[in-house]
């Protein structure tokens, strides 16, 4: 007889690994391998574009970087974030305002933890699906807003401060991908200012998840443009150089926040996390340095506009209905005459490929995977085409197609699964 785990059996996967270790259970080979279409993956490419920088090939390691890390960070590292922030937005943060972790999620997760229990979160219906695993881990209150056809997956900033129902005890706390993942639509110039300046008024605040910061064509969104009084608030930008500066390996990333903020985040790291690799700090600064950074905005722009347009008109024209925003590099979209993307999926792992299903997507579903509840994204799919080379485009387009008439010709005689 087997003797019970001590950890709690309450730890499924994150959505997207579902469907990973899914695909690698039925074709026998991990989504990445060779002769694979890795379409749910939220990776860019690795090498460099066209027009772009050369990512560096080695860093320097002294005899110091072998010491216990700083908790709060390497202080070259948050001078350059910093730098980075100031010189493009033009902002006045301090490197005490940044405080550095192992990558982008553990940030997010580390600002939810400790969040106060009068905090409620705002999320987005239809939001990374990491988010609902953390929520869920973090014990953390939230509440849904629609993202809905109708609304066009993107509602307006005021649904992420209705305090309808709610005492004046309650403060309010969106959460929200921008450009949004899984459906890329942004938040900038005028209507990104108003929502920072709803998130910096008494009782409100704001964690705004700008992984995508560089994937759209103003080359680079972010709330620090508009952030009045970083210090007096409880506005949070989780950054990383996972996306934009393609570097998802070496995990650094960040959050920025008030000193305040930045405090008690780097007092958990004392005994949570210990600071973070050097190495991999060492590798970031060379990362951003801002000649290196202009050539990356432009390049990342160029590429990935372009991959995300032709995509989208090759999806449309195979009777998709596309319902992306301008940024990010994902498309979002409607599967039509009913039919589920599960199925679809099942039906790629036979020839290599795999989408990320729209349920897994969905922020209001229950963690437990209630079979009775039935999420209202079934028949939605996220495409991802960060990692796809250019010449990959016409066997991506073809065999998403094929699939795609073959489970319509089986739907129509009977034969769907």
């Amino acid at each position: 007889m087997r003797r019970e785990s001590f950890l709690s059996d309450d730890c499924p996967p994150m959505g997207i690994y579902e469907t990973l270790y899914a695909f690698r259970d039925r074709f026998g080979e991990f989504m990445g391998s060779e002769g694979t279409h890795p379409w749910s993956q939220g990776f860019p490419l690795t090498t460099q574009l066209e027009g772009g920088p050369p990512l560096p090939s080695r860093v320097e390691v002294t005899w110091t970087d072998r010491f216990y890390p700083k908790a709060w960070g390497l202080p070259e590292l948050r001078e350059a974030i910093a730098g980075h922030y100031n010189s493009f937005y033009g902002s006045r943060i301090a490197p005490e305002n940044v405080m550095v972790f192992a990558g982008g999620r553990p940030g997010i997760y580390t600002v939810l933890a400790f969040l106060k229990k009068h905090v409620e979160v705002r999320i987005g219906n239809a939001e990374w699906p990491a988010y609902l695993d953390i929520l869920t881990q973090t014990d953390t209150s939230w509440r849904v807003v629609p993202f809905t056809e109708e609304n066009g997956f993107h509602p307006p900033n005021s649904a992420y401060f209705d305090r309808a129902g709610l005492n004046h005890k309650t403060h309010l706390f969106p959460v929200l991908s921008n450009p949004g993942n899984p459906t890329g639509h942004t938040r900038h110039g005028a209507e990104l200012e108003e929502l920072v300046a709803m998130a910096e008024r008494p009782g409100n605040g704001i964690l705004l998840d700008e992984a995508y910061e560089m994937y759209h064509h103003s080359k680079g969104v972010s709330g620090i443009r508009y952030v009045k009084d970083l210090d007096d608030s409880n506005v949070f930008l989780a950054g990383a150089c996972t996306k934009g500066l393609q570097s998802p390996g070496i995990r650094i990333g960040w959050i920025v926040a008030s000193r305040k903020n930045v405090e008690t985040l780097s007092n958990y790291s004392s005994f949570g996390m210990g600071g973070v690799s050097h190495p991999s700090q060492r590798y970031a600064v060379e990362l951003l340095e801002p000649e290196r950074v202009a050539r990356a905005r432009d390049a990342v722009d160029r590429h990935y506009g372009r991959q995300r347009a032709r995509y989208g008109e090759a999806f449309e024209r195979m009777g998709l209905e596309v319902f992306t925003g301008d940024g990010g590099f994902y498309h979002w979209m409607k599967l039509p005459d009913g039919l589920n993307a599960g199925e679809l999926n099942r039906r790629l792992f036979a020839h290599g490929a795999a989408i990320l299903e729209g349920k897994d997507c969905d922020m209001a579903r229950p963690h437990d995977k209630d079979p009775a509840y039935v999420s209202p994204y079934a028949n939605w799919f996220r495409f991802s085409f960060g990692p796809l080379l250019p010449e990959t485009f016409e066997s991506d387009v073809a065999l998403l197609g094929r699939v795609l008439d073959e489970y319509r010709a089986d739907v129509a005689a009977g034969r769907s699964a």
